[in-house]
């Protein structure tokens, strides 16, 4: 006798569909796909890859690419000839003698012409001869006499210490003067007089955001000075403005520590802050010497939430270390008294008293002064 099992297919099934793979009365069918999971990338390539994406429940590998190169961020563009190099003085003495020269030939042509008074011809022993009057050659004379003393006197400078000229003409760059003392310079040149001290610069508060992205606001100290007059000068308009824009992208690079912060996480920041605006400062000739936060805050938009977080934070933390204080009381309590035999307790009356110590301990330790 034999029997014959006849595998019986569902009507919503066609001929020509596979049966499914789990069927009952509450559940539909599952694509076979989805019962597999993709297998795993490599574990060793060249380079790490970057995952592109793929579209979910299809079984598509993921595709990968080379991850872009770094680009390191550009400095501003200066002109590359553009540098400081001394200009071309000479000694007051060449001044004061090229003056009195100028003022020596007046006086001559003044007698020369006639024009000179009586008194001073008498005062300086001139023979007292007569003029040959305001000709053309006189006023030659003049005029090569007064643009020597003009010359003469006109170029005498006093440098002084801290300080520099940039000296120009004709839109040209044509040297920097760090010279102290009295001294002769080109009196045609322009000149611009730059502070080379060592200078320092407090900021109004300034948006940053620290590690988690909460908005801060931050009161930085910059200590810089002009190291190269040219580029300084001649490379932007304001010294501060153009600092006040450097600090303001590094801090937008940077993540600063919020308020309460350690010392060693304040001094990271500040060499973080400092590395970046010295790289920025260093192309238009301004050496910068440190940018060290010197308050910080939170945003006034954040501020109470942020006070309200913290207070919760060391609350929490006072309550851990009052538990641990009190359970390691009541820990000592119970051992001591068992194991030097004044009770004996079971498993439900060492429960109870630990249970009744806690209680004890915690309302003595919230008590005032406790």
């Amino acid at each position: 006798m034999s029997t014959t099992t006849t595998s019986q297919t569902p009507e919503s099934e066609g001929p020509g569909r596979p049966g499914r793979l789990i069927q009952n009365e509450a559940t539909t069918e599952i694509p076979v796909h989805l019962l597999f999971r993709d297998e795993a990338a490599p574990v060793s390539v060249p380079l790490r890859p970057t995952v592109v994406g793929r579209r979910q429940g299809t079984g598509e590998q993921p595709r990968f690419r080379r991850p872009m190169p770094a680009t390191p961020r550009a400095a501003p563009e200066v002109d590359p000839d553009l540098g400081e190099r001394p200009a071309r003085v000479l000694p007051a003495t060449a001044g004061v003698l090229a003056g009195a020269c100028g003022a020596a030939g007046c006086v001559a042509t003044s007698w020369w012409a006639g024009v000179l008074p009586s008194l001073a011809v008498t005062a300086l022993r001139l023979p007292t001869e007569p003029g040959a009057g305001l000709g053309p050659a006189q006023w030659a004379a003049y005029a090569g006499a007064a643009a020597l003393g003009f010359f003469g006197f006109g170029g005498l400078a006093r440098g002084r210490t801290g300080r520099a000229w940039v000296l120009g003409l004709y839109g040209r760059y044509r040297g920097t003067v760090r010279r102290t003392g009295l001294m002769w310079v080109n009196p045609l040149l322009l000149r611009r007089r730059v502070d080379v001290r060592l200078r320092h610069w407090r900021s109004e508060e300034m948006p940053a955001a620290d590690g988690n992205g909460v908005a801060l606001r931050v009161v930085v100290l910059v200590v810089w000075r002009v190291r190269d007059t040219a580029r300084a000068v001649l490379g932007i308009e304001d010294h501060e403005t153009y600092l006040r824009e450097c600090v303001e992208a590094a801090l937008a690079r940077v993540a600063v520590e919020a308020p309460g912060a350690s010392k060693g996480s304040v001094e990271v920041v500040t060499e973080a802050l400092t590395r970046l605006t010295a790289a920025d400062a260093a192309p238009v000739g301004l050496e910068v010497f440190s940018v060290q936060p010197v308050r910080v805050e939170y945003a006034p938009e954040v501020a109470a939430a942020m006070q309200r977080r913290r207070i919760a934070a060391l609350d929490a933390e006072q309550r851990a270390t009052v538990l641990t204080s009190v359970v390691d009381s009541v820990e000592d309590t119970v051992t001591r008294l068992t194991v030097r035999g004044l009770v004996e307790l079971d498993d439900y009356e060492r429960k109870a008293l630990v249970k009744d110590l806690t209680v004890a301990f915690c309302a003595g330790r919230g008590e005032p002064g406790a």
